[in-house]
């Protein structure tokens, strides 16, 4: 595989798994104007995902397109970050059944837009032309997505003692799978050798700041990290990703070569 179009991809799986994540409230906001924002932010980052897989599948002729790349892929084969496929819940096994909690969604955009508003700034300058207008255009939309997130992570934390609650258990869950942000994978470190991405461990204090001024105004406590880092950008993923992709895969599968 071409190693631009493997890095290409992490940007593109990133992408569409949490799009179709944020696309699950859709109909279930807690309230309307919330449950547009959301389908907004998912609408973005399906956007993102197409022009990006679109991209790879350029570079990696043959039959690939955008949709084999989204659709007739297996869940070992994305390389997205485990945050992103963890369910609208607390730490529950993949088949079980909860309430989403609005909280843990707004935490987990707000981790992953922070870190993205830098990755989309720096690869601007990517020596991949169209990657670099890729990221032109992701990062007006990455900027409005961490405003949003940013906005209700306080509204909530400085809230009532249910809110803030809240969100304290939601940040307690989610920061340890960020660790995975500062880990360089195979082929993020050969596209920064390449000058086509950026090395994530320089935005590691950008994103420090970010994170502890707003957690700071939300009145929450950012906890301190131990244990296991992990490895979905590598093709290692809880059990969550496959529940995930077997709702988005499967009317793709069940009529491949349709058209409408």
């Amino acid at each position: 595989m071409s190693t631009t179009a493997d890095y290409i991809l992490h940007l593109a799986d990133n992408a569409v798994v949490l799009g179709q994540r944020n696309a699950e409230w859709c109909g279930h906001g807690p309230i309307l104007e919330e449950d547009l924002a959301l389908a907004n932010v998912s609408l973005d980052l399906i956007g993102q995902a197409r022009l990006l897989y679109q991209r790879a599948a350029t570079l990696l002729g043959g039959d690939a397109t955008e949709d084999s790349l989204a659709y007739f892929r297996d869940a070992a084969e994305f390389r997205n970050y485990t945050l992103l496929e963890l369910p609208h819940h607390g730490p529950l096994v993949g088949y079980a059944a909860s309430d989403r909690d609005y909280a843990t969604t707004i935490v987990r955009n707000f981790l992953y837009s922070a870190l993205m508003v830098q990755l989309w700034d720096g690869l601007t300058k990517s020596s991949d032309s169209e990657l670099a207008a890729i990221a032109a255009k992701s990062l007006k939309e990455a900027s409005y997505h961490l405003h949003h997130a940013r906005d209700w992570l306080v509204r909530l934390g400085d809230g009532t003692d249910e809110s803030h609650a809240r969100v304290q258990a939601a940040v307690d869950h989610l920061m340890p799978y960020t660790e995975e942000f500062w880990t360089p994978s195979p082929a993020e470190s050969t596209a920064v050798a390449a000058g086509v991405g950026v090395d994530v461990r320089t935005l590691r204090a950008g994103w420090d700041a970010l994170v502890n001024d707003a957690f700071a105004e939300a009145t929450v406590t950012r906890p301190a990290f131990r244990g296991y880092i992990t490895e979905g950008k590598v093709g290692v993923h809880s059990e969550h990703l496959g529940f995930l992709l077997t709702e988005m895969q499967s009317l793709a599968r069940a009529h491949p070569g349709a058209t409408w």
